[in-house]
């Protein structure tokens, strides 16, 4: 009895264990799919809770702040709910996929075209930058140590029509010049007067500079002089101008041979000299005057006796005979009367305009005392 009790109890207890295997099998996939259903019906109520629920959120275009309450979860939806445009160049703190959060700040800035001229070619660029030398990063312009821009890199782009990059460029160039000498005349006493002589003579010096040369653009615009030396100094020419006296002195007899009817002896005789004539009012004063007509040697002018002369050539006071005209005395000067020039006095002042300037005539010089009148 008692063996055949305990095989029936092992039967028993197979069969049902086969079962519950056999059950879970078979339902193991169904098991799965209710698992998989459950999580994601939980995770779409999760995000239908969070999608739905409003945010605030802060968006700033072109520097104006605006507070946006909105329940849309990507930033591009939130634009388009706000009808904010954003163009290709435009800049934004985000990317337009991204999540938006509550108190988050967008920025967006507008590109605005702007001309940028650089390297001989000019390029119409659109850029959200604020100064222009962010406009220049962004279209990786880079600028040298000496370039400079118009405007200047500070300034904003807002206030600008254009933008020029100017290439600056320094070029050192030594050039040689010639230094020119200088003339001096000297008063010779031992040369006779009027004539020069060549006592030195000159020659050019050299001089090394510096210059430093700017280019903009390729186009000089400034030429400087930073050093300078001299190779050889300018060595100066030396004229001697004589100042000695030609005097020729003839006898008496050789005198009275040289003017016909004439007895006097002559102490000098001056070839070539030119006449002037003058009156009494050149001197500027009125008849009234008690100077009027009075001359350097204290005597009155008087026509037929009175000329001026050069006291260097002819004394005051000597007696001369101009061929032509006939005896004069030496009693008055004047600043135009040097050198181999005599003024003759006359009293009639449109006589002395229609006189005008004689030259090539001779003088005896003859002395204090006037000759015999023949």
């Amino acid at each position: 009895m008692g063996n055949i009790s305990e095989k029936e109890t092992h039967v028993k207890r197979s069969s049902s264990m086969s079962f519950v295997m056999r059950w879970k099998r078979e339902n193991l996939r169904l098991i799965s799919t209710i698992s998989i259903i459950s999580f994601a019906m939980t995770f779409m109520f999760l995000v239908l809770l969070y999608g739905t629920a409003t945010k605030s959120v802060s968006v700033v275009v072109n520097g104006q702040e605006t507070i946006v309450k909105t329940k849309q979860w990507v930033l591009k939806r939130l634009l388009d709910e706000q009808a904010i445009r954003v163009g290709e160049h435009d800049r934004v703190s985000l990317a337009l996929d991204s999540r938006i959060k509550e108190g988050q700040r967008i920025i967006i800035d507008y590109a605005s075209p702007i001309q940028i001229t650089a390297d001989g070619e000019t390029a119409t660029v659109y850029t959200a930058a604020k100064t222009v030398g962010e406009a220049l990063n962004e279209s990786n312009i880079k600028l040298g140590n000496l370039d400079r821009t118009v405007p200047a890199l500070e300034q904003a782009v807002a206030v600008v029509a254009g933008i020029e990059v100017i290439r600056v460029r320094k070029e050192t160039e030594q050039v040689t010049e010639k230094i020119p000498y200088e003339t001096v005349k000297q008063n010779e006493a031992k040369l006779t007067k009027g004539k020069e002589q060549v006592v030195q003579n000159g020659k050019e010096g050299t001089k090394v500079k510096q210059m430093e040369k700017v280019y903009e653009n390729g186009v000089l615009v400034a030429s400087n002089i930073v050093d300078e030396s001299i190779q050889s100094p300018s060595i100066m020419k030396v004229i001697a101008i004589g100042t000695k006296k030609e005097v020729t002195t003839l006898s008496a007899s050789s005198a009275d041979s040289s003017v016909k009817g004439k007895n006097f002896a002559a102490k000098q005789i001056l070839n070539n000299v030119s006449l002037t004539a003058y009156s009494a009012g050149d001197g500027g004063k009125s008849k009234s005057s008690p100077y009027y007509g009075m001359t350097a040697s204290g005597t009155r002018a008087a026509e037929g006796r009175t000329i001026a002369v050069d006291p260097n050539v002819v004394p005051l006071g000597w007696w001369v005979y101009i061929e032509g005209i006939g005896y004069r005395r030496a009693e008055d000067t004047g600043s135009a009367v040097k050198g181999l020039t005599m003024d003759v006095y006359y009293e009639s002042a449109d006589y002395v305009n229609r006189f005008g300037r004689k030259r090539g005539y001779t003088v005896y010089v003859i002395g204090p005392k006037k000759p015999e009148t023949e």
